[in-house]
């Protein structure tokens, strides 16, 4: 019998992650085939001495951020990155690492290593907090802050990880009029 050539990434969703090991292919090609009513082979990849990777090289490892426990995220962050990031806290005015700095970079999550923010994008607010006036692509979201009395505020959180990153205000420079005001402690610099 013949085989078409399918694109299997058209068939099932691209956020579907399989770990299947040599030994089970042959099951799961089965399982595939109920489920979806599809006919298509499954090769094993890797199996030549040409396509073995080199012992230093690392596989990619995927984290499930929104399951870590409190006591995961305190072994990975310092007790005021922890503070900042997993308890919505605030570091004082003009003391982060990052409110005076002008090396050109990109802000990365402390928490999941995310690309926050281009260097090209912070300005002098004049609060004390790095400011920025657009992040990098979606990788932040905001959502509303009633925790100060008489003053709702926009909180910002990392889009992956949701760590609490800072605030957003709508007093900032053209060309989106934002002021993300963002703890440094919430950030890590990686310099161009």
């Amino acid at each position: 019998m013949a085989t078409q050539g399918l694109n299997i990434t058209t068939l099932i969703p691209p956020k579907t992650h399989f770990n299947i090991s040599t030994k089970s292919k042959a099951s799961v090609s089965a399982v595939l085939k109920k489920a979806r009513g599809i006919s298509f082979s499954v090769r094993a990849m890797g199996l030549s001495p040409s396509s073995q990777k080199p012992d230093n090289i690392q596989e990619a490892v995927t984290t499930d951020y929104a399951s870590l426990s409190e006591g995961e995220w305190k072994k990975r962050l310092t007790p005021e990155q922890f503070y900042i990031t997993r308890q919505k806290g605030t570091e004082r005015a003009f003391t982060g690492e990052y409110w005076n700095t002008k090396t050109p970079g990109t802000y990365h999550c402390i928490c999941c290593d995310t690309p926050l923010f281009e260097s090209t994008t912070k300005f002098d607010s004049g609060t004390g907090w790095p400011s920025y006036y657009q992040p990098v692509g979606n990788n932040v979201k905001s959502k509303l802050d009633l925790s100060v009395i008489f003053m709702p505020r926009q909180e910002v959180l990392c889009n992956v990880c949701d760590a609490h990153l800072g605030h957003v205000f709508d007093d900032g420079p053209q060309p989106t009029g934002k002021r993300y005001c963002i703890n440094s402690a919430s950030l890590k610099l990686k310099p161009k």
